[in-house]
């Protein structure tokens, strides 16, 4: 069976950027940020970058997106 935290990381790997959102929608994972935290204590690249936004009521909303670093380049 693989993992949530396997998942999460061959998507990243895939050249993809993830969010909460996507993570709770493709993977059922909801503590995506955790995820990332160990992956990166096991030496994985990953950058981030808050994105704001509005909601579908339009109010203002921040998420955080991920991705996986190659050679160096954000």
């Amino acid at each position: 069976m693989t993992t949530k935290k396997q998942k999460v990381l061959d998507y990243l790997q895939a050249g993809k950027t993830i969010t909460s959102w996507d993570a709770i929608q493709k993977f059922r994972a909801t503590r995506l940020s955790a995820i990332i935290f160990d992956l990166k204590e096991h030496g994985y690249p990953i950058a981030s970058s808050m994105v704001y936004d509005t909601d579908a009521d339009g109010n203002p909303v921040k998420y955080a997106k991920y991705w996986m670093v190659k050679n160096g380049k954000q």
